[in-house]
């Protein structure tokens, strides 16, 4: 599986701020870090297209109207 990787260039700032930011959190490395906060990312953008996929526009345009209705809009 280890020939199943990449390597990603990130700026050496970016790099040792993230150094910085996992000291005490358990994470073992910046690239540890960096691929559970893109894993992350990539689960939430998932869920939010799989989530609009799920409703019309028509249902959509109803649920608006409705909190729109109720004073949330």
């Amino acid at each position: 599986m280890e020939n199943d990787r990449v390597t990603l260039k990130i700026p050496r700032p970016l790099y040792e701020k993230l150094k910085t930011v996992i000291e005490g959190s358990g994470f073992r490395s910046v690239n540890e870090f960096v691929v559970y906060v893109l894993r992350d990312l990539v689960a939430l953008k998932r869920g939010e297209a799989e989530a609009e996929k799920e409703l019309s526009k028509e249902e959509i345009d109803a649920i608006k109207q409705r909190l729109k209705n109720l004073g949330y809009f």
